[in-house]
């Protein structure tokens, strides 16, 4: 068999991923004339996650609205859109390997941005054993079969129980209740967390999935230690995700420990001089206005690379410590940068206490006049990352209750 052709082409921008971060960014970056702007998508149709996701909440819009406007954005500004196109590897720092319709190719550009976003954690990884009957199902496959295939009542299930703690857990119930399905009960892990529709099983656990060729039930661990059989016949596993990083592995862009994103500093710049990252791709699950920002942020740090601004060398690295599960940007670039940060909690904190370290030494100490929340991030101002050593060790940023 005579080997495809790969065919060889150059862009200026190239963006990976036409969700809510990669569409801002092509369309700030091709409104203010940075050139040829091409984003591949591997699915066959632009927009990301709110596609299918029909509940408001996307900054006054439907999930599907907010994906069709910035599809529009993007392609009105001279953005190229191409759908069904994947990037499969790299062939050198700044030029991807892509497979397309027509064949392989091998775009080099003078800038990437990876805006490859999340992917559920899959019910394997969850460590929830069972023999994999059918009826078991992600968010996503959920919302996907409702919203974009139109299943409904039975062809999902009989009977159906959301495992979660966050709100999406309460978007899954009110899918499958849209869609004909009656919802059994809602476990969720956590003793506390935002209004769920009920009944509600606080602080329980699954232990296992029961049922061959179909799912019969599921065995949950309550919050007093005993253990019950819920009968059902489709479980909905929420929440639980992962930046999709293996393009970024895969170019050697280095990940942050705590977030498994791409470490990037506060104008999203990646480890590698001319890759940048930005979305939900750097931190799990935001939502789509927060991730569209971010495609805009990143789009004014390109031009200033395409401009000629230098690519700073890596600052001091920010960890997460305490009860914070995590933080981006993941590194400072020094001197004179003062990012905004997006911390996330690990549990529920009430006025926790913020304290900033390097080296032993204190830079920055506050307590936060609000209730945190574990399925809610918060913004706060780095105003203390001029005091930071460039040539210093980590920079620990802590909360405590």
């Amino acid at each position: 068999m005579t080997k495809a052709r790969t065919a060889a082409r150059a862009v200026d921008v190239l963006v990976v991923g036409a969700g809510p971060a990669g569409l801002a960014a092509a369309a700030r970056l091709a409104a203010a004339g940075a050139g040829r702007v091409e984003v591949l998508e591997r699915e066959r149709a632009a927009g990301g996650v709110p596609r299918h996701c029909a509940r408001g909440g996307f900054g006054g819009l439907t999930g599907p609205a907010f994906a069709r406007r910035a599809v529009r954005a993007a392609v009105g500004a001279g953005a190229v859109l191409r759908t069904g196109v994947g990037a499969t590897g790299w062939a050198g720092p700044l030029s991807l390997e892509v497979t397309a319709p027509t064949g392989p190719e091998e775009i080099t550009a003078r800038a990437v941005v990876l805006a490859t976003g999340v992917r559920e954690r899959p019910r394997s990884a969850r460590l929830v054993p069972g023999a994999r009957p059918a009826g078991v199902l992600s968010t996503g496959e959920l919302q996907q079969s409702v919203e974009l295939f139109g299943l409904r009542g039975e062809r999902i299930g009989r009977r159906a129980v959301v495992v979660g703690s966050d709100p999406i857990a309460r978007h899954a119930v009110r899918t499958l209740r849209r869609a004909g399905v009656p919802v059994a009960a809602v476990v969720a892990d956590r003793p506390s967390g935002p209004w769920l529709p009920g009944p509600v099983l606080r602080g329980a656990t699954v232990l296992e999935l029961l049922g061959r060729g179909r799912l019969s039930g599921i065995l949950v661990r309550g919050a007093d230690g005993r253990t019950g059989l819920l009968r059902c016949d489709t479980v909905v596993f929420t929440g639980d995700w992962l930046p999709d990083h293996e393009l970024a592995r895969a170019g050697g862009v280095p990940l942050d420990p705590a977030t498994r994103g791409p470490a990037v500093d506060g104008a999203l710049r990646t480890a590698v001089p001319g890759v940048f990252a930005a979305g939900n791709l750097l931190h799990g699950a935001e939502p789509g206005t927060v991730a569209a920002a971010e495609g805009r942020a990143v789009a004014d740090a390109v031009l200033a690379h395409l401009a000629g601004a230098p690519w700073p060398g890596p600052g001091p690295a920010l960890r997460p410590e305490g009860a914070l599960r995590w933080l981006t940007p993941g590194r400072l670039s020094l001197p004179g940068s003062a990012p905004t940060l997006l911390l996330r909690p690990a549990d529920r904190l009430a006025r926790p206490l913020l304290m900033v370290r390097q080296d032993g030494r204190l830079l920055y100490e506050r307590r936060l006049p609000a209730l945190l929340d574990a399925h809610r991030s918060v913004r706060h101002p780095a105003v203390w990352a001029p005091d930071a050593d460039p040539a210093g060790g980590p920079v620990t940023v802590a909360l405590t209750p």
